[in-house]
Parts: C-alpha cells; structure tokens; sequence
C-alpha cells in the first residue's frame, strides 16, 4: 500500500510544518510492520528512510526468567527445595514457550528465554541431587542411627528449665 503525502506534510502524515520547505515526490510504503517514506530527488533517485515498529519481548521468556530464578533460589535455600523441585519443571516449560514465541516476527526474547532454560535446569539438577542425598541417608541405617545420637546429645545439653525475667523485677 503506497500513500502519497501532500508536500510538505509532516512525517506524522499531519498538516505541513511551518519554517520547513515542502518536499516535493515524497511517498509513503505502509507495511504490515513498517513504515518506508521515499523522497524523490533530482540528486538520486530515492532516499529510503525505515521506520520499524520495536519489537516486543515474550512475556513466556520473562517469566520464564523470573520462574527459574525464583527456582534456584528456592532449592539454594534447601528448606524450600520441593518448591524449587516445582518451580524449576515450571520454569523450563515457559522458557521453550519462550523460546519458541521468540522465533515469529517482531518477538525478541530468546536470550531471556535460554537464561530462564538454563536457571531452571540448573534448579532442577540441584533438587533432584538434594532429593536424592536426603533419600541416601534417610535409607542408610548407620547414618539414621548417627542422626539419631546426635540429636540425643544436643537434647541433654539443653538445660532443664528456662528463667524468663519479669517485667518490673
């Protein structure tokens, strides 16, 4: 679709700009996602200026991000492991969302998307390693029966009876 512009209009397409010159020849190309203005010279034969619409980042690639960070956080914290266990399975699905949403046109997003991949399958190894050392030695025997001992010396070190000062004492 071409438009042809009155001369001197403004690139808005709006009325002409007072203290510019006119420009003779100009024509406007509308795309479905950008917008070329030529102008016509005696000098060359066109000059070409390339207006893009900006480009939109994948809301799946940032959450995806935002999910796997939350993910490491989560099983670093160890108490909060299984969440980060589901977080990390959350986020690497949003992140081949992601990446694959990257791939039309006008999208970016993909290195947001392989950082929120990457984060997420490093959660996801490190809880499954936590899983796995918890499941080890709560099957081992020797250690339950080590856990055991020291939880019972630690109990016979507290003392038998806490004195909590009162106010006005």
């Amino acid at each position: 679709m071409i438009e042809r512009e009155p001369a001197g209009a403004s690139a808005a397409g709006r009325d002409p700009v007072p203290g510019r010159d006119p420009v003779p020849g100009r024509e406007r190309v509308v795309t479905d996602d950008r917008v070329t203005d030529r102008t016509t010279t005696a000098a060359a034969p066109f000059e070409e200026r390339v207006t893009t619409k900006p480009a939109k980042t994948s809301v799946a690639a940032a959450l995806a991000l935002a999910v796997g960070t939350a993910a490491l956080v989560c099983v670093l914290s160890l108490v909060l492991s299984p969440v980060g266990l589901v977080l990390s399975l959350v986020g690497l699905v949003l992140g081949i969302v992601g990446l694959r949403a990257a791939r039309r046109l006008g999208v970016t997003g993909r290195g947001v998307a392989i950082a929120g991949i990457v984060l997420s399958i490093v959660s996801l190894v490190l809880s499954i390693a936590y899983v796995a050392g918890v499941v080890t030695v709560l099957n081992n025997d020797r250690m339950v029966e080590q856990l055991e001992q020291q939880l019972d010396r630690v109990r016979d070190q507290l003392p038998d009876s806490i004195q909590v000062p009162q106010p006005g004492e």
